[in-house]
Parts: structure tokens; sequence; C-alpha cells
């Protein structure tokens, strides 16, 4: 594992200056997952959860808060993605809801962290449209799945 890049010399954390870095092509995955009793499930497939369209409005929210995710990190910095897209699937193996974003950027820095917080903020929000029906939903699983492009090259997660 390399050494930490937001951290100073005498341990403060910092933004790390990205200005003499070569803006390239870059790309992130991410997932996630709600578990739900199978009625809770039934209720979002068939549209008939309170609050609305669950897989609308939890895609949408996932989107908005790719692009918000530099004013909730602190360190992280601004980017003008030139795409965010969160696919939401039900698996009734689990039973629940599968979340995946893609984010990507022409930039100096990678895109990580708007994919997972796009995920995150999806799962949060079909938390928040099913919980009248369901308070024991589980939100599990958000993770990196995939980097593509920058500095250190492209990575995936081991299966």
């Amino acid at each position: 594992m390399s050494a930490l890049t937001h951290i100073g010399a005498t341990g403060e954390a910092h933004m790390v200056d990205v200005s003499a870095k070569t803006e390239t092509s870059r790309v992130a995955l991410a997932r996630g997952q709600v578990v739900m009793a199978r009625e809770t499930l039934r209720l979002a497939i068939e549209g008939q959860a309170k609050k609305g369209d669950v897989f609308g409005v939890a895609r949408v929210a996932g989107i908005m808060a790719a692009k918000k995710t530099s004013d909730l990190l602190p360190l992280c910095h601004p980017l003008p993605l030139s795409s965010i897209s969160v696919e939401i699937t039900a698996d009734e193996s689990l039973p629940g809801l599968r979340v995946l974003a893609e984010a990507s950027v022409t930039g100096r820095t990678g895109v990580e962290m708007e994919a997972l917080t796009a995920v995150a903020i999806a799962c949060l929000t079909i938390y928040d449209m099913l919980k009248a029906a369901d308070r024991g939903m589980r939100i599990e699983g958000v993770e990196l799945v995939e980097k593509r492009g920058g500095k250190s090259g492209d990575w995936r997660r081991a299966e």
C-alpha cells in the first residue's frame, strides 16, 4: 500500500495539489446493495411504494450525489464529470436491489469517490423510499469494483 497523499509531514490533512498531473480519461465503477424483505422488494418492483418510483428516484439521487461529491467530502477535488450512470436491478436471491454506478471524467484526478457516492446515496434513497414498509433493510457491500486511467493505472477488484 502506498503512502497516504492527503496527510502532510506533521500529520495534518490537506488537499492534494494535482496541477502538475496530466489530464487523462478516467473511469470508476462502484456497487452496493439494499437487502430487504421479499414483500418490500415486491412493492418496489410493482411500483407500489408509498413514496413513488423507487428505481427512478434512487437513480436520479445517485446521479445528483455524484455531481456534489466534492461538497460532501472535504478533501475531494470538484470534477467536471463527463458521465455518471446508475443502474438499479432487482435480485430475488438477496432479496433486494443491486446498485451499480459508473463515473467518467477527463481530468487530473480519479472519479472513484464520485462512483462510490452515487452508490451510497442511491442505496440510502432506496431505504428512504421503502422504510415505511421495512425498517429492517440493510445497505451492504458498497465498494469500488474497478478504476481505469491515471498515474496509478488500472485496478479491478478480485472476485
